[in-house]
């Protein structure tokens, strides 16, 4: 990526335990914004927070990047904020010593007894007072009394805020530490960046914080400020109530390039009405301008549903691959050499990797497993019969799926019964559900005696019971 291109876009997460899906999407299109245009995208962690500042919880945004796709290669960074701090004392004297902050010892409490309102901003109380620096004196900037600050956005078009709402905020507490709003300023105008394409929710900020780029001298960076995410009820997505980990995503066996291909659809639209996008058609046709305004809703069903189409468009080797992380934390111990037989019937009914354990147990457990709702299911009047007729009929049949097929119709025809009721009681004697990969391939890869064994075993129990 070349660092000399004029496009410089940030993405800059705070270290929080865990990578938000809404995190996850910013860094995309700021990702994707650098390299149509042959830019730069930075990493910056935003670790002046000491209670968030885990290099743990850092290696966490690192490890999520590169699962999207971003790794070392495709940013500049990381860079870290709480290593500027001299950056951001200076730019505190500078706009001090400009006449445009000024210190304040002001209590929320205070300001409230003036106005009549807790809700109300600050007040302009310590304006001119000219106080000096001091225990519990925070350092406010001084906004401007008339006129007006237009944010120039890529999808919102031009917000206007009348500077005279806009309250004096603070920019450094009574500790000397500065807040989000100038350490970001500081950060941008440091790391040159040109574009800042971020959450709505810091709409709000930006002409507070285009103010700062004014005040201290530099040209502001153009904005975009993307839709919030919602779930179904069409709420913010939230930690407390919602799914939003990328890592809990991931663990559950979406893969990466599922993910990525949904993220880049909260809020915008690829050509020709299609969901599936190869990523670099995704490249070529994102516009940060087409980005819809409205709340994008993350639907996990379509997230799901996307996953299994990628799923299902694997190479059959991949596919074992993706699964064997999954294999490895099952209660049993999985042949590959088996595993690979029985992947191919499923990997047309996943949708998540981790689907694959309950799928496949069958084969590698000593006895199938017990589920006693499909076994009261599916061993009524004749199961008995049948399954008794099967185990003859399957001890001279040549071992292949095709063969099992037509010796289990035969038994079905003679009882009046199509093949799906006939292979019921097959099915849970030998996989111990009544839904699973395809019945007779199963047992063809199972094997004559295991395949026999279960069957004699589920008419002794189906007997025992009688008696």
């Amino acid at each position: 990526m070349s660092s000399s291109s004029s496009i410089r876009v940030r993405f800059a997460p705070s270290p929080t335990g865990m990578f938000h899906v809404g995190g996850a999407r910013s860094a995309l299109f700021n990702w994707v914004m650098a390299v149509q245009s042959g830019g730069t995208l930075v990493l910056r962690i935003e670790d002046t927070d000491a209670s968030r500042n885990s290099p743990e919880w850092t290696e966490g945004i690192i490890r999520a990047l590169a699962w999207l796709g971003m790794d070392g290669e495709q940013y500049e960074g990381p860079y870290f904020q709480s290593a500027n701090a001299d950056r951001h004392a200076a730019a505190v004297q500078t706009l001090k010593d400009r006449g445009r902050a000024y210190y304040c010892d002001c209590s929320r409490e205070a300001v409230t007894a003036r106005t009549g309102d807790q809700h109300k901003g600050y007040d302009g109380f310590c304006r001119d007072r000219s106080l000096e620096p001091g225990p519990g004196r925070a350092l406010r900037f001084r906004t401007p009394d008339e006129g007006q600050t237009t944010v120039v956005d890529l999808l919102r078009g031009k917000p206007v805020f009348e500077n005279a709402v806009l309250e004096d905020f603070v920019i450094a507490r009574a500790d000397g530490s500065v807040t989000f709003l100038l350490a970001n300023v500081v950060d941008d105008m440091s790391q040159q960046i040109t574009h800042v394409v971020r959450a709505e929710e810091h709409l709000s900020n930006a002409p507070k914080q285009q103010l700062l780029w004014e005040a201290l001298g530099a040209e502001p960076p153009v904005w975009a400020h993307l839709p919030v995410v919602v779930n179904e009820k069409r709420q913010k997505l939230s930690k407390r109530r919602d799914k939003v980990a990328l890592e809990d995503y991931r663990a559950e066996g979406y893969l990466a390039e599922a993910m990525r291909n949904y993220l880049m659809l909260l809020g915008w639209a690829p050509s020709g009405d299609r969901e599936i996008v190869p990523w670099e058609v995704v490249v070529e046709e994102f516009r940060v301008e087409d980005v819809n305004t409205s709340p994008a809703f993350f639907d996990v069903k379509k997230l799901r549903a996307i996953n299994g189409e990628y799923i299902r468009a694997l190479p059959a080797e991949k596919f074992v691959a993706e699964c064997l992380p999954f294999l490895q934390e099952a209660p049993f111990d999985v042949d590959v050499a088996v595993f690979a037989e029985l992947a191919p019937l499923a990997q047309t009914r996943v949708a998540l990797l981790s689907e694959i354990v309950p799928m496949i147990d069958f084969a590698f457990l000593d006895e199938p497993p017990a589920d006693e709702q499909s076994w009261n299911k599916a061993m009524k009047e004749p199961a008995e019969r049948i399954l008794a007729a099967a185990e003859e009929s399957y001890r001279d049949a040549p071992w292949n799926a095709e063969e099992l097929k037509t010796r289990l119709e035969r038994i079905g025809t003679e009882h009046g019964l199509k093949l799906g009721k006939t292979q019921a009681p097959v099915r849970v004697a030998v996989t111990g559900r009544t839904v699973g990969l395809p019945l007779f391939e199963s047992l063809e890869i199972l094997g004559r005696d295991r395949t026999l064994a279960r069957i004699a075993a589920a008419c002794a129990r189906l007997a025992a019971t009688a008696g």
